[in-house]
């Protein structure tokens, strides 16, 4: 299962996902207010991390889906840790790319985002920076070194969505509950420690939103974690899709592997 960031879609894995679907089923859902699911507007639907969670336990739900192994990317972190500990029987593998749950990935750009938090009407302009063309271009463009490697129709298709009526109140809704993200920092930290499962993080160290701290984190928590910094920014996918679709086939064949001959072996005793 492959769960988005802001302000993408399941359109960030177009190149990821043929890498992938040669060997694994593969499900990469928009959540509601982006890519091509429905966007009502606030009052019909609550735009918070713990509702899109829901939304995507639906989706598992009905589609019958007892085990997964799950892809968190930025947004997408927030939504699979909510899966995780909602349901910690279903997790088959973890893997991370840019996926933050650490205080120490939290780059500079957050102290901002903090006072919004305390006082969203006094600061307008970090929702406003937020949903600028400029600020979607940079999410992607800012930190590579690699700027040749990119489709300009990435974040133009971006800001195109994110010009759409409703749009600035459903984000604007997301980015004032990522707070109670960083609450639960703690919690998904000890749930990690206590249940170890199998976790690559494949992140793109020149982010300048979650910093490479923040992949370096896991291993407080996953002394056994497969930690590799990519020479990407925010969406390594842009620039490093061929490495990250090896990384994450190796990671799932050895890991996979030990667990289907674990549970073969548990069933013959």
């Amino acid at each position: 299962m492959l769960l988005h960031g802001f302000p993408s879609s399941s359109r960030s894995f177009d190149t990821l996902i043929p890498l992938l679907a040669t060997r694994y089923h593969l499900i990469a859902p928009d959540f509601p207010g982006f890519g091509h699911s429905d966007a009502p507007p606030p009052p019909a639907y609550a735009y918070t991390f713990d509702h899109l969670a829901q939304t995507m336990d639906h989706l598992l739900e009905a589609l019958n889906i007892e085990r997964y192994s799950l892809y968190i990317h930025d947004y997408g972190a927030p939504v699979g840790m909510r899966l995780i500990m909602a349901h910690p029987e279903r997790l088959q593998v973890l893997i991370t790319q840019n996926g933050n749950i650490y205080q120490a990935g939290l780059g500079a750009k957050w102290s901002k985002i903090a006072q919004y938090w305390a006082d969203p009407a006094a600061h307008p302009e970090v929702i406003d920076a937020f949903l600028s063309p400029e600020g979607t271009e940079q999410r992607h463009t800012l930190g590579t070194s690699h700027p040749e490697c990119y489709n300009p129709d990435t974040w133009t298709d971006e800001i195109a969505h994110l010009s759409k009526p409703g749009q600035r109140e459903i984000q604007a809704a997301l980015l004032y509950d990522y707070q109670t993200n960083v609450a639960a920092y703690p919690a998904w930290q000890a749930w990690l420690r206590q249940h170890r499962p199998p976790t690559l993080v494949a992140w793109g160290a020149n982010d300048p939103s979650f910093i490479a701290a923040g992949a370096t984190a896991f291993r407080n928590d996953l002394p056994d974690a497969e930690i590799h910094l990519l020479d990407a920014g925010h969406f390594p996918l842009d620039e490093k899709n061929d490495e990250t679709a090896a990384l994450i086939l190796t990671f799932m064949a050895k890991h996979l592997l030990s667990s289907a001959l674990a549970e073969r072996e548990g069933a013959e005793r």
